[in-house]
């Protein structure tokens, strides 16, 4: 297969991009492997040899999807003058992210609510990617100034905003959470 500019794709990378779309918009449960290789367009024996299991392969595309989310936060913190605006950066990301037509949630989220009881390793991978966001937003909470718990207050907003936003289908909820996290940051700046 080739991309819009005739190189090669690769065909791991085929097999992991038609298995996000597929299970972003369908559900890792209800994807087989033989959908994905339909949409991928490559040999369930050589998808096999890519990734030994299904298992594999959602933790490759969780992977991708870490990448994605901390590149679009990146980017969306990329004009901002200091901690404050990196920090409300994360919620203009989310407002743009929440109005894209792909947009069915938190990848993490839904990964956990349909597996996480059964499959320690995907349960490790999210654990691990709110983690490290977690981080991230701890980091300039520090830069800020902020007391830590101000931290986990503002990563529980953009977390509970991706879950509304799911449900809801609208933008809305990263308006709200950027509004709130505005208020949590000036109260803890001004304590």
């Amino acid at each position: 297969m080739a991309s819009a500019n005739g190189t090669a794709i690769d065909p791991r990378e085929q097999v992991i991009r038609a298995a996000d779309e597929l299970f972003n918009a369908h559900g890792v449960r209800a994807v087989g492997m033989d959908r994905v290789r339909d949409a991928a367009g490559v040999s369930l024996k050589k998808i096999y040899s890519l990734f030994p299991s299904k298992e594999a392969l959602i933790l490759a595309v969780l992977e991708g999807r870490s990448r994605q989310w901390n590149d679009g936060i990146a980017a969306a913190a990329e004009g901002a003058t200091g901690p404050r605006d990196k920090l409300l950066a994360i919620f203009d990301f989310l407002l743009h992210w929440f109005g894209t037509d792909e947009y069915r949630g938190c990848a993490f989220i839904n990964a956990y609510g349909e597996l996480g009881a059964e499959s320690p390793a995907v349960a490790e991978a999210v654990r691990r990617q709110k983690a490290d966001f977690q981080e991230y937003v701890a980091g300039l909470v520090a830069e800020l100034g902020g007391p830590r718990h101000l931290a986990a207050q503002l990563a529980i907003l953009a977390e509970g905003a991706q879950t509304t936003a799911a449900i809801s289908g609208g933008v809305q909820a990263a308006v709200d959470a950027r509004s709130a996290a505005e208020i949590l940051i000036d109260h803890a700046l001004a304590s």
